[in-house]
């Protein structure tokens, strides 16, 4: 088993409760994992996270409970945890999901008679159509606008079934999605592809607005896979 579980500095245990511990054991672990440090499919145990953490097992066990209903570790009866193995074809699938389900979305907005541009379209408007000195550079902060555009562009059409699907595939891809936004190149490209796609939608340009959002997740995408590669590879030779 490879030793590698470098949480880090252990966390004060009292006087918070267990609840707070467990959401806090559950963040670290997800950092880990989110930044490559825990890599798919490396396996440790419980009594491992809680000696390094410095807490009990209890929030430790509750806390990889909430990771495992998310998709990130398995349970392994022999050797305690895994990380869920990074699977390409998963990956793919998922990504065709989220195409087919904001393609349907952007279908519906631009279908309707008025488009409302005080609501949810509003709100992306002030953030992704800015003079480009006004523009977040931060790759992080960008993530996370990312993700908010286009769960927006989703939940604006007003199917909330459709919006729920949609965030569940979301979580499943976000751990390599968010790669997308370490290279800057990357985060000037999604202001100019989110402006235009935005842009197209307000003006209820459906083929357009259609065939851009397509080709931005595509790109989005395929600069995720390369990247997420390179990190494994990295990751290997190092351990």
């Amino acid at each position: 088993m490879r030793d590698s579980v470098r949480i880090g500095p252990a966390l004060r245990q009292a006087p918070a409760l267990a609840g707070s511990l467990a959401d806090q054991v559950y963040q670290r672990i997800k950092d880990e994992l989110f930044d490559f440090r825990l890599l798919p499919g490396d396996r440790f145990t419980e009594a491992e996270l809680a000696l390094r953490l410095g807490v009990s097992r209890t929030p430790v066990r509750l806390g990889l409970a909430r990771l495992e209903r998310e998709g990130f570790v398995l349970p392994s009866p022999r050797s305690g945890w895994q990380v869920r193995p990074f699977d390409f074809e998963r990956f793919e699938a998922l990504y065709d999901v989220r195409v087919v389900l904001e393609l349907a979305a952007v279908e519906r907005l631009c279908a309707r008679e008025q488009m409302d541009e005080r609501g949810l379209l509003g709100a992306l408007a002030q953030v992704w159509l800015v003079p480009p000195a006004q523009r977040i550079l931060d790759g992080r902060m960008v993530a996370q606008l990312d993700e908010a555009f286009h769960c927006s562009l989703v939940a604006a059409a007003g199917n909330a079934e459709m919006a729920l699907i949609h965030r569940e595939v979301t979580e499943k891809i976000r751990i390599v999605r968010r790669l997308d936004f370490t290279k800057d190149f990357r985060v000037d490209a999604t202001y100019e592809e989110h402006g235009a796609i935005l842009r197209a939608v307000l003006a209820r340009r459906g083929e357009a607005a259609g065939r851009m959002l397509r080709g931005h997740i595509e790109m989005s995408k395929a600069e995720v896979r390369k990247i997420t590669l390179h990190m494994l590879h990295v990751a290997r030779e190092g351990s």
